[in-house]
């Protein structure tokens, strides 16, 4: 069995996307899974591709486990986690947003992963990203 999870694009607007991720564990966990591919974004309407995105706010509500976020690179960089049996509302607009910092290999993919997890536990996880272009 796995973790029964989910995906949704809430919008993906010529500036910003929003997504939000559910997970419903098994126990089993999540490891370094691509949640936001920027490639799969909705091009700019002079059709531009997404190359990347900066985090405006995270809205997250984690109970029994805690879920780990990474830019996505050839040595993945963190950028924040939502800890056990917390509920967050963070705003992150006002000091531009949560920069993609990761070096060597960085693709502007977003990733999840999960720790603590046991049968039962869950998460939500919103976000709100700001899109920029090649």
């Amino acid at each position: 069995m796995a973790d029964a999870v989910t995906s949704q694009t809430l919008l993906d607007g010529e500036r910003l996307a929003i997504m939000k991720f559910t997970n419903i564990s098994d126990g089993t966990g999540e490891t370094a899974v691509t949640k936001v591919n920027v490639a799969n974004l909705n091009s700019s309407n002079s059709g531009k591709p997404c190359t990347g995105v900066t985090v405006n706010k995270i809205m997250s509500v984690c109970h029994g486990l805690e879920v780990r976020m990474y830019w996505d690179a050839t040595t993945d960089v963190p950028f924040f986690l939502s800890t056990v049996n917390t509920n967050y509302l963070n705003d992150f607009s006002t000091i531009g947003g949560i920069t993609n910092n990761a070096g060597t290999g960085k693709n502007g993919n977003i990733l999840f992963s999960t720790s603590d997890a046991t049968s039962g536990d869950t998460y939500t996880v919103v976000l709100e990203m700001q899109k920029s272009y090649a």
